[in-house]
């Protein structure tokens, strides 16, 4: 039997091992008694004080916590782009009945993470999966399950997200609860935040806009439904998460009025 030039080449390119993705180098610099994860440049990918390991240091890591207004006890929560674990670490410790799940491409920030930035042992609490963030979302099997998505997906150049299409916003939205919140870390001085905010409102209900902080950091909050803002309620719900955690939700709800 003859046997297709076509199906030969087919069979043959089956056989080729995948082309693997080519990654900055990971590097680390230390000033003040904190430690900064870099991807081969001076932009910072992330920070941890070394004496308070599971604290978000940098004033944009906190706002992404802004969802824990609206949402006080998440079953689970997704980080797309593992970073310095900041956020990885805290979710953790702070929602210790929550499922924490981090997705990261790259192998080496997921072992300098727990090598020198204490990202915790995975258990059953606990997940670390190294795969690109546009297949997990996409993926159908994730769809409805999770309460909070934080996406900070930055390459070396740090000047946007690396996924930031209609289609990728979709997808997360697609992976949310009902009430399920995204928080999307932005460069607020480069033209990549007006084509992420344009996908953003194309693919969730509501989106607000946080205050700029650091040098251009723009945190949105993305809304699978409309929430009812009321300020009394989200300034009751602020006092009572700086009286538990310190972290500076008050500047949030103000933020939150500001965008209105």
């Amino acid at each position: 039997m003859l046997i297709k030039r076509k199906s030969i080449e087919q069979a043959e390119s089956s056989r080729r091992p995948a082309r693997k993705p080519k990654f900055a180098p990971v590097t680390l610099s230390e000033q003040d008694g904190v430690r900064y994860l870099h991807f081969g440049t001076e932009w910072v990918q992330g920070a941890m004080r070394i004496r308070k390991p599971d604290w978000p240091e940098l004033e944009y890591a906190q706002q992404m916590m802004a969802w824990m207004l609206f949402l006080d006890s998440p079953r689970h929560i997704v980080q797309l782009g593992l970073g310095s674990a900041t956020l990885t670490k805290y979710c953790y410790r702070q929602f210790p009945e929550a499922q924490v799940t981090a997705v990261e491409l790259n192998p080496s920030v997921i072992a300098i993470c727990n090598t020198m930035f204490k990202l915790p042992p995975q258990d059953e609490r606990l997940q670390i999966l190294e795969m690109d963030a546009l297949d997990f979302v996409e993926d159908p099997e994730h769809h409805g399950r999770f309460d909070v998505l934080q996406c900070d997906l930055y390459d070396a150049t740090a000047r946007g997200p690396v996924l930031d299409t209609p289609e990728f916003y979709a997808a997360c939205n697609d992976c949310l609860t009902d009430q399920g919140i995204m928080t999307v870390n932005l460069f607020g001085d480069h033209p990549s935040y007006n084509k992420n905010i344009k996908a953003m409102k194309f693919a969730f209900d509501h989106v607000i806009c946080l205050p700029e902080v650091h040098d251009g950091n723009v945190v949105a909050l993305c809304f699978k439904t409309r929430p009812a803002l009321d300020n009394a309620a989200l300034a009751a719900r602020a006092a009572q998460i700086v009286a538990a955690t310190k972290l500076p939700a008050k500047s949030w709800v103000k933020g939150i009025e500001a965008s209105r």
